[in-house]
């Protein structure tokens, strides 16, 4: 049977003395997409409606950075080192051209990767993210949703108050618990503090003639919800603008977390832009 997200044995590669977690999902394609996750996930933080449904069209690698869930190593505290152990990542898998799929800080280090072409990229896709010098409102936002006391922080974090957005995010928190065996640990601070660090240093470094953007070829799809608070949407439209080859699609009443909102209307989106 083919491996989904929720079945996937979890492997290991060393890359620069860390040894990496990682899974694949999907049959062997020749199409590689490889997936970047937000400030602290896992990869049992990735959806199954998302991630089984691009598997349909790519083999599909969500892996844990250094010091992240079930990768041993310290967690970089710079956009560009984690990018590094990506690229590792890519290499040591020996995956050649790949896709990527980076959501919010997993969107900074595509950027990174893109406009140094360490490694081949194909198609890019940067979902609920900002550019270098972008407005963010980590702590901010992050602050006041633990404080909402919420069943879950993701609801307060990644979904707009209103019913139907809250509604689809305990749907999209009940799929990302659907695994119920190997799943990565949270390693709390040791994460969050070098990720915080890393994403204020990236959108405090000026950068007004986005020239970051600019050096970036790679045709590239960006995604972002509406009312995203953590990362506003004036970021999204500043990738669209600057980039040499992107397209933009907003989601309505969607927040930062608008692609697991909308994950029927995301894939298609994906799938389409993966398939031109």
């Amino acid at each position: 049977m083919t491996a989904t997200l929720e079945t996937a044995v979890t492997e290991y590669v060393d890359v620069k003395g860390v040894q990496l977690a990682y899974r694949r999902i999907g049959h062997r394609f020749a199409r590689k997409l490889v997936l970047l996750q937000h400030f602290t996930g896992t990869m049992d933080a990735w959806d199954p409606a998302v991630v089984n449904a691009l598997a349909e069209v790519a083999e599909v690698f969500v892996f844990d950075n250094a010091g992240v869930g079930s990768s041993d190593g310290v967690t970089p505290d710079s956009v560009e080192a984690m990018a590094d152990y990506a690229e590792g990542f890519i290499a040591a898998l020996g995956l050649g051209e790949v896709d990527l799929l980076g959501f919010s800080l997993g969107g900074f280090l595509a950027q990174v990767m893109a406009a140094r072409r360490r490694v081949a990229i194909g198609r890019m896709v940067v979902a609920g993210s900002a550019p270098a010098g972008g407005e963010e409102h980590l702590l901010e936002v992050a602050g006041k949703a633990f404080g909402q006391n919420a069943p879950d922080v993701r609801l307060p974090l990644f979904f707009t108050p209103s019913a139907k957005s809250q509604a689809a995010g305990k749907a999209f928190i009940e799929r990302t618990l659907t695994r119920s065996h190997d799943r990565a640990p949270d390693k709390g601070d040791a994460v969050s503090d070098p990720q915080a660090k890393a994403i204020i240093e990236w959108c405090a470094r000026m950068d007004p003639d986005h020239l970051s953007l600019k050096s970036i070829p790679t045709t590239t799809l960006i995604v972002h919800g509406s009312d995203d608070t953590m990362f506003p949407s004036d970021n999204a439209y500043s990738m669209f603008k600057n980039m040499q080859d992107a397209t933009l699609v907003l989601y309505p009443d969607a927040g930062h977390g608008a692609l697991f909102q909308q994950p029927e209307r995301f894939v298609t989106h994906v799938k389409t832009f993966l398939e031109l």
